[in-house]
C-alpha cells in the first residue's frame, strides 16, 4: 500500500461533497454509491469512465461542505485508490482515512492533466509526475497505520484482537 502507481483525474478548486457526491445519490443503496461518485462535478461521466487504482488531484479545498462520509466512500468504491489536493476539508479527510481512503496534500494542479500517470510513495509522501518530483506533506503515523489496516474500524478491530 505504501507505493501507488495511477492515471490522473484532474479537478479544480473547492470540490464540495455535493459534486463528489450528490445529494440524489443519498437515496441511494450504499453498494450503489460509486454510480453516483463525483457526478456532480466537471466530469459528470467520472463512475464510468474511472479504473480500479486511479488518482484524483485536485486544488484547494477539496471536499468541503457537508460532512456526508458516503462522499469518500463513493471514490473509494469506484476504485480511486489516492486523492492529492492541496488542501482538504478537515471532515472529508477524517473520514476518508477512516474508510481506507488515503489523501495525500501536495499542490500538484498545475503540474498534471487528466490521463497523466502518477507514482507515489506514501510513507514518505513523493509524488513522481511528468518527469518531477514533489514533496508532498507526510501522512502521521496513525493515518498511516489506519489506512494500512483498510480503515478505522479495521484498525481498531486488529488492534484489540476482535477478528474481522
Amino acid at each position: 500500500m505504501a507505493k501507488l502507481h495511477g492515471s490522473c483525474w484532474v479537478f479544480g478548486e473547492n470540490v464540495d461533497t455535493d459534486q463528489i457526491l450528490p445529494g440524489y445519490a443519498m437515496a441511494e443503496a450504499e453498494s450503489d454509491l460509486r454510480k453516483f461518485a463525483l457526478a456532480g462535478s466537471a466530469i459528470p461521466d467520472f463512475a464510468a469512465r474511472v479504473k480500479a487504482g486511479d488518482i484524483v488531484v485536485a486544488g484547494e479545498n477539496f471536499g468541503c461542505g457537508s460532512s456526508r462520509e458516503q462522499a469518500p466512500v463513493a471514490l473509494y468504491d469506484a476504485g480511486v485508490r489516492l486523492v492529492i489536493a492541496a488542501s482538504f476539508a478537515r471532515i472529508f479527510r477524517r473520514n476518508a482515512i477512516n474508510i481506507g481512503l488515503p489523501v495525500l496534500v501536495a499542490d500538484v494542479l498545475k503540474l498534471v492533466n487528466t490521463g497523466d500517470e502518477v507514482d507515489v510513495d506514501l510513507d514518505t509522501a513523493e509524488i513522481r509526475i511528468n518527469g518531477q518530483t514533489i514533496q508532498g506533506k507526510p501522512l502521521s503515523g496513525f493515518a498511516l497505520a489506519t489506512l494500512r489496516a483498510g480503515g478505522l474500524i479495521a484498525r481498531v478491530r486488529h488492534d484489540l484482537g476482535v477478528a474481522l
